[in-house]
Formats: structure tokens, sequence, C-alpha cells
């Protein structure tokens, strides 16, 4: 068995675990907190939702600074050095925005909160520049903060929105933790399926100058498994409130399987350009950070849109 496969084998179900370990307790969190908001302000004709998202808001706490120093290290090679710290701040900042977003008094202030937190992480990058009393390449410090700000904790924003999403019609979809185990089980799906369907049969290579690995054939194989595993999450979606017909969650499976591979051909341009196999080595068989965090984060905004749809 190769080496790299192995590692993936022994630190995947570690990682996995840990991950459901954490969503558990982001679950059982909200439950606890509506049943306290229940029996101390009982309210018949506005039942409390309790606090949603704790679990996933220390999983991105966890992996979001990491992954800022592995991007960052990527823009390096192209002379790109964003502000590691005011990176990881702001996307911190935004994953925070995004968990406050369920409260009621913090909706008043959400659009323009989220306004400044952008333009501040910005500014902010000015400053550093300034401070030194420099000009020199200011525009890409500026560019690189920002952009490194917006690819992690923008991405990570949707997430935790989709996470906490409340409708004020009865009917409509609520966020749980099932939709983010959704999301990552279908993107990672789709990757297996993708990698041993590309082994057995896969023959056209999809992108040779940027993936060599990737075929059509494990695409297809790899959506194929997405689709299925859409259809078979769809019944566990927020049920009796929301029920999720299966054939959409298969049309869901397909498109952020999709949307998750387009992560990775993204990721493997940005380490094409810096001339790199992996974004780290924190993870042995996977890489960095960033090479297991690429996909769920691309597909967020989109699977967002989707439940909005739905």
């Amino acid at each position: 068995m190769e080496r790299a496969l192995r590692n993936r084998l022994t630190f995947g179900p570690l990682m996995l675990a840990a991950l459901l370990a954490l969503l558990w307790f982001d679950h059982t969190a909200q439950i606890l907190t509506r049943q306290w908001e229940w029996n101390h302000f009982p309210n018949p004709d506005d039942p409390p939702a309790g606090v949603g998202g704790i679990g996933l808001l220390i999983v991105l706490s966890i992996v979001l600074p990491p992954a800022t120093v592995e991007l960052a290290t990527l823009f390096a090679a192209e002379r790109v050095r964003p502000y590691r710290l005011i990176s990881a701040t702001g996307s911190a900042l935004l994953v925070i925005h995004a968990f406050c977003t369920q409260f009621r008094k913090f909706q008043l202030y959400a659009t323009s909160s989220l306004a400044f937190i952008i333009v501040g992480v910005m500014l902010w990058a000015a400053a550093r520049r300034a401070l030194r009393r420099q000009t020199q390449e200011a525009i890409t410090h500026m560019a690189g903060t920002l952009l490194a700000t917006l690819y992690l904790g923008g991405l990570g924003w949707f997430l935790m929105a989709l996470r906490v999403k409340h409708s004020a019609h009865p009917g409509r979809f609520n966020g749980t933790t099932m939709v983010i185990v959704m999301i990552l089980l279908v993107v990672k799906c789709t990757d297996i399926g993708a990698f041993f369907g590309g082994r057995a049969f896969g023959k056209r290579k999809l992108i040779l100058w940027l993936s060599p690995g990737k075929t059509w054939e494990g695409l297809f194989f790899g959506l194929l498994t997405a689709g299925a595993v859409g259809a078979l999450c769809a019944r566990w979606i927020n049920p009796p409130n929301y029920q999720m017909a299966w054939w959409k969650g298969v049309i869901f499976g397909i498109v952020i399987g999709a949307i998750g591979q387009i992560g990775d051909l993204l990721e493997s341009m940005m380490k094409r350009d810096a001339e790199v196999k992996d974004s780290g080595s924190l993870i042995p068989g996977f890489g960095g950070i960033l090479d297991v965090i690429d996909s769920p984060l691309l597909a967020a905004p989109f699977a967002y849109l989707l439940f909005s749809i739905f």
C-alpha cells in the first residue's frame, strides 16, 4: 500500500471523528441553550431557537489560522505578501459576524458591520505599511491581505451563516448541524468516488496541464457518488419543519460535488504557481490544512444559495 494512501486511511478517520465530535457538541449546545431560553423566557408565539454554530465556530477557529499561514506562503511565491495577523483577524471577525447574524438585535447592524470589517482590513493593511513610511509594494500587501481574508473568512462566513440561518416562515429552511455534515459528506465522498472511479476506469485526463491525476471518468463517478450521498442525506435535513425531497438532494449533491472539484483545481492552480506539491505538511497524507478545507469552503456560498432556493 502506498505510504500516502496509508496515511490518508489513518489520519482521515481520526480527523473525521474529531470533526463529528465537535459537530455533535454543536448540536447539543443548541438544544441546551434552547431549553434554557424556554425555561427563563417562555413564549409560545415565538419559541426559542437556541444558540447554533458553537461547535462550528470552534472548528473554524482551529483551522483558519494555520490555513492563513499556508495561503500567505503560496501568495509569497508571486511576491504577494499578505499580513498574516491582519488576515487571520479579519477572517475570524467575518466568521464571528456570521455567527452573530442569528441574534435579532445584531441583524439591525449586520450589513454595516460587515462593510466595516472588509474596509477595516484594507485600511489596517495600509496603516501597517504607512507606519514603516514605505510605499513600495503597498498595493500587493493590501490586495494580498484582503484576498486572503475574503478567501478564508469570506467563504467561512457562508458556512457559518448557513448553519445559523433561520426562516421567519414556517415550513421553510432552518440551519442545523446536519446541513454542515451533508456538505462535508458530499464534498469528501465526491473525492472518494472520483479517486476510486478514476483508478478503475480513468483513461481521459480532465485537465492534464493542471491536475494530471484527475480524469473525466473519475469526475463522473465522483458526481454519481455525490448525488447518491445527497439523496441519502436529504431526509435528515431539518425535519419536521422542512423536508428536502430526495431529488433535491441529488441536485444538491451533484452541484456541490462539482463545485468541490473546482475548489481542488483552484488550489492546484495556486500551488503550481507557487511550485509546491502541497500547501503544507501539517497533516500526513493530506498535506496542509488548506488542502483539506479548500473544497468545503468554496462550496459553502453555493450551498447557501441552493438552500435559499429549495
